[in-house]
């Protein structure tokens, strides 16, 4: 039995080993002009010409991780050479049509900074534009599922916020008006938003995960694991609204160690409690806070269309919930159901799980303090 719980473990540790190439959707911003249109793209070059799959949450998970870290060594005249002989592949892989009618694009710009610290993604821009015959109504965009999911935001000639999509792999936009705000329903807007929120949980975000996973840890009643839940929940629902509305702006740089840090302390907690103090649920929702605000800071990145802002914030809301389900869910299945009565339950799960998320949060903390650049 112990050499079963054991290999559970180690299985759950497995994926979340390395994190410093971390995988995430690339952003194309729209813009329009007379007989023209631009995108933008924000996006991991190294990982596409690698061709790392899209769905992993870091690069290191990839058979392809090799030549992603040889491609992040190279300088940024290095790396637009490999570019060179990935253009037409990458052109090929865009699909941009006007009123039904295929659009042809070209590289404008490639824009590659310095090498700058290992452990963090190197953020390219690329740009690529193209021509729009005279009385054009409807534009859709889209590019190839095997280069993962794209964040489309489009800006009006009037500078006004005129669309905002989360594809998934391989799909397209809705019809874009090429002269005023495309309208797009709430119920549309909502939906697409919770597909975001639940992915930033399962299976993008492991810090929220662990954090989650120690909440459930502590005991196999019920009751502290709602005391717990109904606190993050609240917590990180009032500073996601807070930092989307830009009464609390704190750097990530702030944000994200301090998150590693509640991490450590949960867990840490649960080897020295074996019931819910006083405390913790109080601990827990200021916790919830610092979660809420990095929620906020991977929901700014996505951007909403203004008109509807509260569609998008709801919907993103109840996905990242849907997610933190899911997390308890899975851990009632391996742990809470089969060994949640027994009397070494604490002994032979708590105490060694806890004991290994802590250490992973303890790197983290240290990985985004002491060995941030």
């Amino acid at each position: 039995m112990r050499s079963i719980l054991l290999a559970l473990f180690m299985i759950l540790l497995l994926p979340i080993s390395g994190t410093s190439h971390e995988l995430r959707p690339a952003v194309a911003d729209i813009r329009f002009a007379q007989g023209s249109f631009e995108v933008e793209f924000r996006l991991t070059l190294e990982a596409l010409i690698a061709e790392v799959d899209p769905n992993l949450s870091d690069t290191s998970e990839s058979s392809n991780a090799e030549r992603y870290d040889t491609l992040r060594l190279l300088t940024p005249s290095e790396l637009a050479k490999e570019f060179t002989g990935f253009e037409a592949q990458f052109l090929s892989a865009i699909s941009a049509t006007i009123d039904g009618q295929p659009l042809l694009a070209s590289t404008t710009a490639l824009i590659i900074p310095e090498i700058g610290d290992m452990e963090l993604v190197r953020d390219t821009t690329l740009k690529i534009a193209g021509e729009i015959p005279a009385g054009a109504r409807e534009f859709v965009f889209g590019w190839s599922a095997n280069l993962g999911p794209l964040i489309v935001r489009v800006t009006t000639p009037e500078g006004e916020d005129g669309y905002s999509a989360y594809l998934q792999s391989g799909q397209i936009t809705d019809p874009i008006s090429v002269v005023g705000v495309t309208q797009q329903s709430g119920l549309s807007v909502f939906a697409r938003y919770v597909a975001i929120g639940f992915e930033h949980i399962v299976p993008k975000g492991l810090d929220h995960i662990l954090f989650v996973v120690g909440l459930f840890l502590l005991s196999t009643q019920m009751r502290p694991l709602l005391w717990q839940i109904s606190a993050f929940t609240l917590a990180h629902t009032i500073s996601l609204a807070m930092g989307m509305l830009g009464w609390v702006n704190i750097p990530p740089a702030i944000i994200e160690p301090l998150i590693a840090a509640s991490i450590v302390y949960v867990c840490i907690e649960n080897i020295f409690m074996s019931g819910l103090s006083r405390w913790r649920p109080l601990i827990v929702f200021g916790f919830g806070l610092l979660h809420g605000l990095g929620f906020a800071g991977v929901l700014a990145e996505v951007g909403f269309v203004q008109s509807q802002f509260v569609s998008g914030l709801i919907g993103f809301n109840i996905g990242v919930e849907l997610g933190q389900l899911a997390v308890i869910a899975l851990c009632f299945v391996l742990f809470g159901v089969w060994f949640g009565r027994k009397n070494w339950y604490r002994a032979v799960i708590t105490t060694p799980l806890s004991l290994g998320i802590a250490a992973i949060g303890a790197y983290w903390f240290i990985e985004r303090t002491l060995l941030a650049v």
